[in-house]
Formats: C-alpha cells, sequence, structure tokens
C-alpha cells in the first residue's frame, strides 16, 4: 500500500519537499493556507530584494533565466522564478490552496512506550505500520475542516510568517495608550504597494526594527516628514558582497575558510587546524568589517556594531543594506535613534531614560516573528510540544537540522538558516527523500541526541545570544558533507586539490549525486 506524505506550506521548502518526494514515488499532499505558492515571497515591501547574489540563491537543477540579468532580483523576479519551477516540475497539481492546518496529532504508540524507544519510531524506519499523522484542515474559504491520515509529515512552515513578534510592555504603557497606529510590519505588508505608500504619506512615522520599512517611508515622505528608526543594536548589514574588490564567497564560502572553524564531533587534527587559524578568520572579519565602514560611514553615523562580522555571518544575521539608506540619513529624511527599550505615551514613544516623547502618528513595529511559537503550536500533543523546542537554553534539537529524535514520521525543514536558505533546504529535501526512501538509516535515538547536543555547543560558541537560530552560515559545507555521507554521494564536488580547497561551494555543485 502507498504511503501517504504530508507537507505543510508551499513555500521554498514545501515545494523543494515535494519535488524531490515525488522523485522517489511519492505522492504527496501539499498543504499552503494562502492561494499562492512563495511563502514568504508572496507578501513584501515594494523595495525588497534577495538578501544574497543570485548564483547562491537557485535550484541545482533549474537556473535562474537569462531574462533576470540583476544580481539581486526583487520580489516579483523572484516569485517568477518559484512559480516557474513549480510549474516545470508540475507540483501544483499535488498543493491544496486555501488550506490552513490546524493542527496535526500523533496516532499510534503512547507517550510512555515512545519514551522507551531507543531507535526513531521505534524501529529506526521513517514509516511505521502502527504509527500514523491525525492532520486536521481547514477550507479558508468555507471554513469546513477535513482530517487526513498520513503516513509521514514535513514541516515546512518557516521562521519568518504569520505569528508577529509584539514586544511586551507593563501595564498602561503599551500601544493602549498611543492616540495613534500602531501596526506589525507584516500588516504593512500585506498590503498593495500603492495603498501602502498612501498609508505613511504625510505621516510622522517612526519604524521599530528593520531598515528597509524607514526607505519605503522616507521615500513618500522625503524630509518634511523624517522616518525614525529605533533600533537596539547596530548590525554589519554589507553594501555589496566584493569586500576591496575580493568576492566574499572566496573568505567564507569555501573549504579553507571552515578549517579556521570548530566543528561539531571534529577530530584532534581538525580542532589543532582550527586553532591555528583562528586568527586569520579574525583578520578576514576585520579586513571585510574596514570595508563596510568606508563604504557606508558607519563612523559618521554611530552604527559601528560592536561585535565582529564573524558573529554577523555565524549567525544568519547578515543582510545587504537597502541602497542610498545612508544617504537618506545623511539628507534627513532618515533619522536613526538607539533605544534599549522603550514604551508608549500618548503623544508617541517614550525611550528608556529620556524625558521628552517621540512624538508620532504611525509606529511600525518591525519586530519580527514567533517562529518558535508557531512550529510548536501545530502540534497537538503537550509532550510533543516540549519536544520539539527543547530547553530554553539549549538550540532546537533536530537531527540534521531536520529529524527530531522523539517525534517519529516527521521532518522539519527550513527552520535552522543559512547564508542561503534555498540552497540548504534543497539539500535537506534531497536528504529527506533518500531518508523516506530507505536509502540509509538514521542512528539511535541517543545518538542524535549527542549529535545534537555537539552542534549546539557550536552554535553558543560561535553564534554567542543568537544560538536559537540554529544557524549552520559558517560550516555550510561541512553540513552538506554529513549530508553526503548519510546519502552515499561523494562530498568532495570539485576537480582538483586546490579547486577543492579554495574554491566557494554553491548549489550547482550538487547537480547530481
Amino acid at each position: 500500500m502507498e504511503k501517504q506524505v504530508a507537507i505543510i506550506g508551499a513555500g521554498i521548502s514545501g515545494l523543494l519537499a515535494c519535488k524531490y518526494t515525488v522523485s522517489k514515488g511519492f505522492h504527496p499532499i501539499v498543504f499552503e493556507a494562502r492561494n499562492s505558492i512563495g511563502g514568504v515571497w508572496i507578501n513584501t515591501v515594494e523595495t525588497t530584494k534577495l538578501q544574497t547574489p543570485k548564483p547562491a540563491f537557485q535550484f541545482s537543477d533549474f537556473p535562474w533565466p537569462d531574462s533576470v540579468s540583476e544580481l539581486f532580483p526583487n520580489q516579483s523576479q523572484v516569485l517568477d522564478y518559484l512559480q516557474s519551477y513549480a510549474h516545470h516540475f508540475d507540483l501544483l497539481k499535488h498543493i491544496k490552496f486555501s488550506t490552513k492546518v490546524l493542527g496535526i496529532k500523533y496516532q499510534g504508540a503512547s507517550d510512555e512506550e515512545m519514551q522507551s524507544w531507543s531507535l526513531w519510531g521505534g524501529n529506526g524506519e521513517p514509516f511505521s505500520s502502527r504509527g500514523k499523522w491525525i492532520v486536521e484542515a481547514q477550507d479558508t474559504q468555507n471554513l469546513s475542516t477535513e482530517v487526513y491520515r498520513v503516513d509521514f509529515v514535513i514541516l515546512c512552515v518557516g521562521r519568518f510568517s504569520d505569528v508577529p513578534n509584539i514586544p511586551e510592555f507593563p501595564p498602561d504603557k503599551g500601544p493602549e495608550a498611543f492616540h495613534g497606529d500602531v501596526i506589525h510590519s507584516m500588516d504593512y505588508a500585506n498590503m498593495d504597494y500603492e495603498s501602502a505608500r498612501d498609508f505613511v504619506r504625510g505621516r510622522r512615522v517612526t519604524v521599530v526594527g528593520f531598515q528597509k520599512f524607514a526607505m519605503e517611508c522616507s521615500t513618500a515622505n522625503g524630509v518634511e516628514h523624517p522616518c525614525r528608526v529605533l533600533y537596539r543594536t547596530e548590525h554589519w548589514n554589507i553594501p555589496d558582497y566584493i569586500p576591496w574588490g575580493v568576492p566574499l564567497a572566496y573568505l567564507y564560502l569555501n573549504r579553507f575558510s571552515e578549517l579556521m572553524v570548530h566543528k561539531p564531533g571534529e577530530g584532534f587534527l581538525l580542532s589543532l587546524l582550527a586553532t591555528i587559524l583562528a586568527p586569520l578568520r579574525l583578520a578576514f572579519s576585520k579586513f571585510v568589517e574596514s570595508d563596510i565602514e568606508k563604504k557606508l560611514r558607519l563612523a559618521k553615523f554611530g552604527m559601528v556594531p560592536k561585535h565582529s562580522f564573524n558573529q554577523e555571518l555565524n549567525s544568519c544575521l547578515t543582510a545587504t543594506v537597502p541602497h542610498g539608506f545612508y544617504d537618506k540619513v545623511e539628507e534627513g529624511s532618515i533619522i536613526l535613534k538607539k533605544a534599549p527599550s522603550f514604551s508608549f505615551c500618548k503623544e508617541g514613544i517614550r525611550v528608556q531614560g529620556e524625558d521628552t516623547p517621540l512624538e508620532t502618528d504611525l509606529v511600525i513595529l518591525a519586530t519580527g516573528f514567533k517562529g518558535e511559537k508557531k512550529l510548536k503550536d501545530i502540534f497537538e500533543s503537550k509532550t510533543f510540544q516540549d519536544h520539539i523546542l527543547g530547553s530554553p537554553d539549549a538550540a532546537v534539537p533536530l537531527y540534521r537540522e531536520c529529524i527530531h529524535p522523539r517525534i517519529p514520521q516527521l521532518a522539519v525543514i527550513g527552520f535552522s538558516e543559512s547564508i542561503a536558505n534555498l540552497y540548504t533546504s534543497e539539500m535537506r529535501c534531497r536528504w529527506t527523500a533518500e531518508l523516506l526512501d530507505s536509502t540509509f538509516k538514521l542512528p539511535s535515538i541517543k545518538e542524535m541526541e549527542k549529535h545534537s547536543a555537539k552542534w549546539d555547543q557550536y552554535l553558543k560558541r560561535y553564534s554567542g545570544r543568537y544560538y536559537r537560530r540554529s544557524c549552520i552560515g559558517a560550516l555550510h559545507i561541512w553540513y552538506n558533507d554529513q549530508l553526503c555521507k548519510d546519502m552515499g554521494w561523494n562530498p568532495k564536488r570539485k576537480k582538483g586539490f586546490f579547486a577543492e580547497l579554495f574554491e566557494p561551494y554553491g548549489p550547482a555543485d550538487y547537480v547530481s549525486p
């Protein structure tokens, strides 16, 4: 009897999961709450562009069309590319649009029995004759619900959508105290471009957080009504990917760069190399920082970060600064204001330690999303809710950043981050498809948990307080090597010793097994 695979989400990871499970003979059912594919790329602000260069953000077997010449395509170009991919591989027939998953429930072994298992799922296999997932889905048009019984679930719900992160405030010091409007950036992005411009035009706007929303407001209002940006921490946002004329990929995206980083479970030789080469990695960081400082004139605007570029990269916080952002700061259409904490008052916003409020008409909270809550809430089981997030002082405990050792018949794709998420999601989806096809078996639960603990140590060492983002940015080749070995592929993808050591790795290196 054919095994039924459910995929939740039709963003980039969901499309990839669909494509690769189909390639193994499965007929997945993909649940998508919206009426279109594309995930976070469906609704964005007008100035949104790719944050990574196009060659690093492409499907291994479906390159960008020649008509897209820009290195950083815009939102409509990215969405067209994703839709072309879905049509090319005939994926749309597997997707149930306007169908929101309300929750998933495992039906099979009891919590007590699962706790005693030494192998994932009790048998170490992706499928079980006893276990099924019950998926409750709602038609968002007529609100009817339907229940599906499936053998395996792939969660591709992402972490940057749907559940806004709204800061908490003391009583009477939150948005309710303010006489103006307060919205989350998600609500702003959901407007069409013209409506968004009209919404901010002629108003005193304060943006809490992300810079690109300030660009939108400053373009609409200019210096007459400057947009104020409140931020807590300065970041190394990059103007381009060629510091001092050297492509960034040659500094951070090849095997030589990863020799400078201590790895989870590394042996003595690799550990010694990483220790010896650590000063060189620091020099690389200083090299990039000096280029960013010069090009963006950060010292002039008091925006030089206190942490290193290395930590920015290790935490997957690297972003491109919107073109002309600091020109607008200089002309006065954008005002930067550091605010470790703030509250609302009748006139606007009161920054901690200051007596005079910042008068404003509209506050846009560009404060991100609660990705962990979104992931947790999809499970009906309290036990699985606790399992999936793990300890609050550890990274989300996923083996190979895909499988929770104590949640059977389920994979999570696209929650852990990298420098180029499409590239990484594709490798994970190929790995998951091979797992479903019994190409390899997982180690014991204890071994997987030990592996996750070692990655947790690595994340805390290199990502600092951002370790919960589970970023593999500094070790994406090392990480892909593990996936390749599991699948029986040769992890060395280049021709020749020097090419293998110094040439940057990207999606094109993994076109074939």
